[in-house]
């Protein structure tokens, strides 16, 4: 009578294929409600210069607002292009009085779009 072996009834592979299924539904439910949340994220808005750095391209002529000292209130503007573009900062080169430039690395707030500058005069 010991010699015996019980069979116990196997688990249904069935229970195995439903804990995927869940898994792979809880997945694509969390997609789908970050796509829901960021969608309003991708309407199109008028860019800001003074507040978006990515509207900045390489090439592009902008006016610098420079202020000699940060205690100053006096602001020069000076005609600049842009080289390059960071996520915090943009790189201008300034022109100097005898043809040659140099490259300054400045806040996107200190720029202003020349084309801007130039319809607010006529």
């Amino acid at each position: 009578m010991l010699d015996q072996q019980i069979d116990y009834p196997s688990r249904p592979k069935t229970s195995a294929m439903i804990m995927k299924f869940c898994q792979i539904t809880l997945v694509v439910l969390v997609l789908l409600i970050n796509l829901a949340i960021a969608f309003p994220s991708w309407a199109e808005k008028e860019p800001s210069l003074t507040s978006n750095a990515d509207y900045f391209q390489v090439g592009q002529k902008v006016i610098w607002l420079y202020k000699p000292r940060a205690d100053s209130s006096d602001v020069q503007r000076i005609p600049a292009e842009v080289v390059k573009l960071s996520s915090k900062q943009v790189q201008i080169k300034v022109y100097k009085h005898n043809h040659e430039f140099v490259n300054r690395w400045v806040n996107p707030n200190k720029l202003e779009n020349s084309q801007k500058v130039k319809e607010s005069v006529f």
